[in-house]
């Protein structure tokens, strides 16, 4: 059986993805390890906490001697990095925090992967590894910096962040990368696009969107709200995910996008016509300092060598997403009062 280790596996992305891979995968265990953050919650997880693969660890990936621990107890052959703090807004108020946990915590996954993995693991000189062993470090586009009018990320630019996110994550993806050139790590990294679907934190622009015209709150508008992303419903990206995991070359990077730019304006009014509410909700406030003004990603590379493809539309996605929220208030009444937060972490003290 192979031990998957699946790092900020109660966060967005990474519970889309456990749910997404733990039937496809009977034969795989999960082990999720979470800190449980803010933005980590185990009601995410819910239908599948009772499987017999899946395993949940509440752990810090700064905690090396506890992430020593998990490796060496579940055997750990495959890891995915989804663990980072993501917020932008949050970045700004507190880059420490988005330094210590995106750079420090993958050099601290990245190092006992390698020590572990190791066929010699007293020659401290070897570079060959175990076979069927690999780390896959989930980055974002915004590690590229922001494009102009025209133009498409390709995995071959040159790192130009932007926010202190984007530079940890940066950061990140060159010591993933070293691993592999000097210690023969078998590394993959792959780059989405903005992700967006069920179970998002709720400061996020789309459920922000949607939870404050269920609730005729004023939706904040960056500037003009003319920044434009490339937008990727999460299932597409989990299948990018598994797709390299299974294919992908290693030591290479794989950019994974939805082939949909957008303004932010654009989303916004369609969100608010969707729930039939009115546009005299958009408050225009202030632009954050450093706002990237557009990223669109080029996907010919894992489209091409991996014969991946997204998926859902913008349109199908978005109505899946909003259909969902209108389906689960109660989750976002859980994350806004806290509740989910004292209970989990009560539970696993």
């Amino acid at each position: 059986m192979k031990n998957i280790l699946v790092t900020g596996g109660a966060g967005f992305i990474g519970s889309n993805f456990i749910r997404y891979m733990i039937d496809r995968y009977p034969i795989c265990r999960f082990i999720n390890v979470d800190s449980l953050t803010y933005a980590g919650n185990l009601n995410n997880l819910a239908s599948v906490s009772l499987k017999s693969n899946y395993i949940f660890i509440k752990c810090d990936i700064c905690d090396r001697k506890q992430i020593e621990t998990v490796f060496n107890e579940w055997e750990i052959d495959t890891v995915v990095n989804f663990a980072a703090e993501s917020h932008v807004d949050r970045s700004i108020i507190d880059p420490e925090t988005f330094v210590t946990t995106n750079i420090l915590g993958t050099q601290i996954l990245l190092d006992v992967a390698k020590k572990k993995w190791k066929i010699f693991p007293n020659d401290k000189y070897s570079v060959e590894y175990k076979s069927n062993v690999k780390f896959l470090q989930v980055s974002t586009d915004e590690v590229y910096g922001a494009l102009g009018a025209e133009g498409l990320f390709v995995e071959s630019m040159p790192l130009l962040p932007n926010s202190p996110y984007s530079a940890s994550k940066a950061s990140a993806d060159l010591i993933v990368r070293s691993y592999h050139n000097t210690f023969g790590l078998p590394t993959l990294i792959s780059r989405c696009s903005n992700n967006y679907g069920p179970f998002q934190f709720p400061e996020k622009l789309m459920p922000l969107i949607i939870n404050n015209c269920l609730t005729n709150i004023k939706i904040p508008v960056y500037g003009d709200g003319k920044q434009i992303r490339d937008w990727l419903y999460v299932e597409d990206h989990c299948s990018a995910i598994e797709a390299i995991l299974n294919n992908g070359r290693t030591g290479e990077i794989y950019n994974v996008g939805g082939n949909n730019e957008k303004a932010n304006i654009e989303i916004i009014k369609s969100i608010i016509h969707i729930l039939g509410k009115d546009n005299s909700l958009i408050q225009f406030v202030p632009d954050r300092p450093g706002h990237d003004k557009r990223y669109a990603i080029d996907n010919t590379k894992i489209t091409s060598e991996l014969e991946w493809v997204p998926k859902y539309s913008f349109e199908e996605g978005l109505k899946k997403t909003v259909n969902w929220y209108l389906e689960n208030t109660d989750w976002i009444k859980n994350i806004i009062s806290g509740e989910y937060q004292n209970y989990y972490n009560d539970m696993y003290e």
